[in-house]
């Protein structure tokens, strides 16, 4: 993937449309903007970041952990494609029933938000995910989302609001590396 895809998911998937009507006007702005019950929308910045590390190609399986507006599973449809298919899950129900509209809005039927499986975290699927982006900080590397990865997949985890990229390798063994500090909202990891 080239970095221009990224800037040209950006342009496409404007930010605007996946914040409330109040905080349209400070779309622009590069830093995260709340959206209500102590979640936020990423800032730009942040989300460019993590989506170049993710590596998102066209047909790609993507599962978009922390959805809340759908900004991000919106933008991840339009990196993969008609081809592709993104899964974007929410644990607030509100939250994920205004995403799932906004998402349904962005018209990718390849692209959709839905509520989080109580007790669940991620949304396990025989063969895993080939990307995993998860949007909340967690406090320490959730195994249950690991297992998620399918072999050859990557995901990218704030923990410890440390940016970490996890590959998985075709044998199942995966790597871990660090990319920067970054500050999100806690990953809630049990009901």
């Amino acid at each position: 993937m080239s970095p221009d895809a990224v800037a040209a998911a950006l342009r496409a998937v404007p930010r605007r449309r996946f914040l409330p009507l109040r905080l349209r006007p400070r779309a622009p702005e590069d830093r995260p903007l709340h959206i209500g019950h102590g979640q936020t929308c990423s800032q730009p910045s942040t989300v460019a970041d993590m989506l170049r590390l993710l590596d998102v190609r066209p047909g790609t399986r993507v599962l978009d952990v922390g959805a809340g507006s759908g900004w991000t599973t919106a933008l991840l449809g339009h990196l993969v494609g008609p081809s592709g298919e993104v899964l974007g899950v929410e644990r607030l129900p509100d939250i994920a029933a205004w995403g799932a509209a906004n998402v349904a809005r962005a018209r990718m039927p390849w692209a959709r938000e839905v509520p989080a499986t109580p007790g669940t975290l991620g949304s396990p699927r025989p063969g895993g995910w080939d990307r995993i982006l998860v949007s909340a900080a967690a406090d320490e590397l959730p195994t249950a989302l690991v297992d998620q990865v399918a072999a050859g997949g990557r995901m990218v985890i704030p923990v410890q609001q440390r940016m970490l990229v996890v590959d998985v390798g075709d044998h199942g063994v995966a790597q871990v590396s660090e990319h920067g500090r970054y500050a999100f909202v806690p990953l809630v990891t049990d009901e």
